[in-house]
């Protein structure tokens, strides 16, 4: 079939999903784009929504990825409020909740991922409040005020952001982590020091190795206390993050590989070579890193949005060769963090003079030599360098790597060009 002609469907109308089709279209892929979601709102950007969104600093007309009517101009067809239902992939047909089937010739699975409920009594009461799209948000800003006790389940970067943004708005906040420390999952132990003493300095009550066991409720239902071992907690409002479901229920009823993730390769190819998958929801290859990986990164949907443009549009692909990075704000510190810090055996920290009360430093994660991760607090102006760095597993000179007077773009320019 000729691809004038051709179908391409995208389920999931998140920012992988958006960023697919428009990556489509820049490539020249001249077949027809239907991009869906379950989600009555176009395409948007999700970090907000802890931060800027949550306080009130930004709209939801900010968060979009494109207004309506570029989505109008690129002639892709965007279906909202609408889920899909079944794969029949011999058919090659998806069908929707509202009666509707589409055919396709290929099929791109953006379905991102659902919150994880807390598993107790009361999980789900009125004032327990858990953030992963607009409306969430905007109910839970509303919920926020002076004088308000919040108590936020889960020590993670949403959990963090959350708790910053409520101390802004007033509120008292107590921080509650089953794990020994914050961020167990995702940072290294010194990083989670360090936040953990932000937050305590910004009047959060952060509590470690405390995992919720009760939640008292009164006749209405509400959420009055959070129980946690031998601590009662009073509430007004409870915030659970306490991490992502993918959603590969949809994938996994028509037969393909699933294993935390939709299983893809490197080029975001399903075990169907129909059907791809980017996102949150998908468990691909990474180059990069040297093995398989489920990333909750903006970048990298963004990234494998491009891969699986190039391989439907019939392009030679090109896998995904950049670092996984992440970012997070939180009260006075922005964190930009590069590459994964599992496996280190050395870490070097390069640190500047506070500047205004904020803590200035780059901290650089080594194994046998090589710069395999790097994280920094405040010092966005050399983070590019330190991406590279990192891209490109560098071998440089400790001592001058930990000098802040040696800037990173020098040592870059040493090692030569990149292969």
């Amino acid at each position: 079939m000729s691809e004038a002609i051709s179908t391409t469907v995208i389920l999931g109308a998140g920012q992988a999903g958006g960023e697919t089709a428009l990556a489509l279209r820049q490539l020249g892929y001249a077949g027809r784009i239907v991009l869906a979601g379950s989600e009555s709102h176009l395409p948007y950007r999700r970090p907000p929504l802890s931060k800027a969104f949550l306080s009130g600093q930004a709209d939801e007309a900010s968060l979009l990825i494109r207004p309506a009517d570029a989505w109008e101009k690129a002639e892709i067809d965007v279906r909202l409020g609408v889920t899909a239902t079944a794969i029949d992939r011999a058919a090659r047909t998806v069908a929707f909740d509202d009666g509707q089937a589409l055919s396709y010739d290929h099929l791109v699975l953006a379905l991102g991922g659902r919150v994880r409920h807390l598993p107790i009594p009361g999980g789900d009461a009125p004032n327990v409040y858990y953030l992963r799209n607009i409306a969430d948000a905007t109910r839970l800003r509303e919920a926020l005020a002076p004088g308000k006790r919040v108590v936020v389940v889960g020590g993670g970067y949403i959990g963090l952001e959350v708790a910053a943004t409520a101390v802004k708005a007033g509120s008292a906040v107590t921080v509650l982590e089953a794990a020994p420390r914050l961020l167990a999952r995702v940072a290294e132990a010194d990083l989670a020091d360090f936040f953990a003493a932000l937050h305590r300095e910004n009047g959060v009550d952060v509590q470690v190795g405390v995992g919720v066991t009760a939640l008292e409720r009164d006749a209405a239902g509400q959420v009055v206390a959070v129980v946690a071992g031998d601590k009662r907690l009073p509430a007004d409002v409870v915030v659970v993050g306490i991490g992502l479901v993918p959603n590969t229920e949809l994938a996994q009823a028509a037969g393909l590989a699933v294993e935390n993730g939709i299983v893809v390769d490197e080029f975001a190819r399903t075990s169907d070579p129909d059907i791809l998958a980017v996102g949150d929801c998908a468990h691909h290859e990474h180059p990069a890193l040297g093995r398989r990986i489920r990333l909750e990164s903006v970048p990298s949907a963004s990234e494998m949005a491009k891969v699986a443009a190039s391989v439907v549009h019939g392009d030679a692909p090109k896998a995904v060769a950049t670092a996984p990075w992440f970012w997070s704000d939180q009260f006075n510190a922005k964190l930009q963090m590069v590459g994964l810090t599992d496996g280190h055996d050395a870490m070097i920290e390069r640190r500047l003079p506070d500047a205004q009360g904020a803590a200035v430093f780059m901290r650089f994660y080594l194994r046998e030599g090589a710069v395999v991760a790097a994280v920094s607090i405040n010092r966005a102006q050399e983070f590019l360098a330190a991406r590279e760095l990192v891209g490109r597993r560098a071998v440089v000179d400790p001592v001058r790597l930990a000098d802040a007077a040696t800037p990173l773009k020098t040592l870059l320019a040493e090692l030569g060009p990149a292969a």
